[in-house]
C-alpha cells in the first residue's frame, strides 16, 4: 500500500508519538498499518510517502541509492546571495559533519524573503535549516515537493492520495 500525503505544519512524521501529538498516520485513517518513509520535522510541511513496503522504504531513505528529495524553502538573511547557494553546494560544516546539497537555486523573491529550491540525496535531522543557519540565513518555511520522481502536486495540507502503479514503479 502506498499513499502520498501533504503533511501540514504541527504534525509529526512518525507512526506514533509518545507526546500525543498528531501524526501523519493519524491523518490517513488507513485500514492497513502504514509507516512514513523518512521524516519531515514538525515545523515543515509537504510530501510524505506512507507505505508498508519495507524494501522500498530502505531504497528511498538510504543516501547510497541517491534518491533526490526536493524542497522549496522560504529564506531571509542580511546577506542572502548566490555565494550562500554556492557554499551549500560545496559543503557546510555542521556539528554532525559536512553537509552539502546536490542543487540549489533561487526561485523568486517574496514579500517575506526569497524562495529557494534545494535538492538533497541525504537527509539528516533539520539539515536544510541548519545549513542555512550556519550561513547566516533564517528559514521561514520549508516544504518538501518531491521524492525521486514522486511530486507533491496539488494535494492540500492534510490531504492524501493513493499512488498509481506507474508512480510506485518509478520510485523503485
Amino acid at each position: 500500500h502506498y499513499l502520498a500525503l501533504n503533511k501540514p505544519l504541527g504534525v509529526v512524521s512518525t507512526a506514533h508519538d509518545p507526546e500525543g501529538r498528531p501524526t501523519v498516520v493519524d491523518l490517513v485513517h488507513a485500514p492497513h498499518r502504514l509507516y512514513p518513509v523518512g521524516r519531515l520535522d514538525i515545523d515543515s510541511e509537504g510530501l510524505v510517502l506512507l507505505t508498508d513496503d519495507g524494501e522500498l522504504t530502505f531504497r528511498l531513505t538510504h543516501a547510497r541509492f541517491g534518491i533526490e528529495k526536493e524542497y522549496h524553502v522560504l529564506v531571509h538573511g542580511a546577506d542572502l546571495g548566490e555565494h550562500v547557494l554556492e557554499s551549500m553546494r560545496a559543503g557546510v560544516m555542521l556539528d554532525d559533519g559536512m553537509a552539502r546539497v546536490v542543487r540549489a537555486s533561487f526561485l523568486r523573491p517574496t514579500p517575506r524573503g526569497v524562495l529557494v529550491r534545494v535538492v538533497l540525496v541525504e537527509g539528516r535531522k533539520r539539515q536544510v535549516r541548519r545549513m542555512f543557519s550556519a550561513l547566516g540565513c533564517m528559514v521561514e518555511d520549508l516544504q518538501r515537493v518531491r521524492i525521486g520522481p514522486l511530486q507533491l502536486g496539488e494535494l492540500e495540507p492534510g490531504q492524501h492520495r493513493q499512488l498509481s502503479q506507474r508512480e510506485v514503479e518509478g520510485l523503485r
